[in-house]
């Protein structure tokens, strides 16, 4: 068997923009249940989406890089769980928040300002902690994510779908509910079809190296929801925020992180089955953990003190 550096993963330009297009439309789904009071709320209560900052970009790669250590993967296969740890929040992590009963404008927030920052904390995570292991240094290359493409997805995947799901909601509340019924399902549908269908493309490699990838996936997965929702105990949050900081944590913007792959790394087998896989997995994760979620009362006090 070849060595899972030379794999090469073809995920194309067209699936990746179908990616980006279901991601919007299920953000604007999610967008029908705001409102503006959601989002002041926020204001008055900082710490959740401050500690939901922290989770995301210090304490996760910091833990991936201990993981690293600890299972000593092949440098392609590290260097994938550090980048897949340094990208923001995804998109489906919104609609994941809603049908846990969490905090939905705290995980809107958040995907939003994780997206942003990622133009300096994805470069910076991935040549920082990539270049501590030694084995992966060689294949280290800079990443240069730029200001405008980062723009361009906040806008077309969260800006513009967030504004247009609100502006419904405002203007026609009966109607935004009863839309936002049948998208639930209807999004989540679309994307899982387009993911289908990039792995039905790739099934070969992807069965012939999953072995490599499928549990430090699995792991370090449940690392990340771990970690979110165990800082929010550890800050004393309600439970509703915790779920949200679980989610938000543990659901990582794969998509972007294939894009970078394919963009400066030509495609690096390992790296490239470990987004994948990860981009995978973490809907099975992140629905199951909802469903479970949705079914657990919030407890009184927290939701007084939402």
């Amino acid at each position: 068997m070849p060595d899972v550096d030379a794999v090469q993963i073809q995920f194309s330009a067209q699936s990746l923009q179908a990616l980006n297009l279901s991601l919007a439309f299920i953000m604007f789904g999610v967008a029908l249940q705001l409102t503006v009071d959601d989002f002041r709320q926020l204001a008055r209560r900082p710490r959740p989406a401050l500690v939901g900052v922290a989770s995301q970009f210090f304490v996760l790669p910091l833990l991936t890089f201990l993981l690293v250590l600890a299972f000593q993967p092949t440098p392609s296969i590290a260097l994938g769980m550090i980048l897949v740890a340094s990208c923001p929040g995804g998109n489906i992590s919104n609609f994941m928040s809603l049908n846990a009963d969490g905090n939905v404008a705290l995980s809107v927030t958040l995907t939003a300002i994780s997206t942003v920052a990622a133009i300096l904390f994805t470069p910076l995570n991935l040549a920082f902690w990539g270049s501590l292991y030694g084995p992966a240094e060689p294949i280290l290359q800079a990443v240069d994510v730029s200001f405008w493409n980062v723009f361009e997805t906040v806008a077309l995947i969260l800006g513009i779908p967030l504004v247009l799901g609100m502006a419904v909601r405002h203007w026609a509340e009966n109607a935004a509910r009863r839309i936002s019924r049948i998208m639930q399902g209807l999004s989540i549908a679309l994307f899982a079809i387009i993911v289908i269908v990039a792995l039905m493309n790739n099934f070969e490699s992807l069965i012939g190296y999953l072995g490599a990838v499928f549990g430090l996936v699995l792991v370090h997965n449940a690392t990340a929801l771990s970690v979110g929702y165990g800082l929010g105990s550890v800050a004393d949050l309600p439970v509703q925020d915790r779920r949200t900081l679980a989610i938000e944590t543990g659901i990582q913007n794969s998509g972007l992180g294939l894009i970078l792959i394919f963009n400066f790394f030509g495609g690096l087998g390992g790296m490239a089955l470990v987004a994948g896989w990860w981009g995978i997995w973490h809907i099975v994760s992140g629905l199951g953990l909802s469903f479970f979620w949705q079914y657990q009362p919030l407890p009184v006090l927290s939701t007084e003190s939402r």
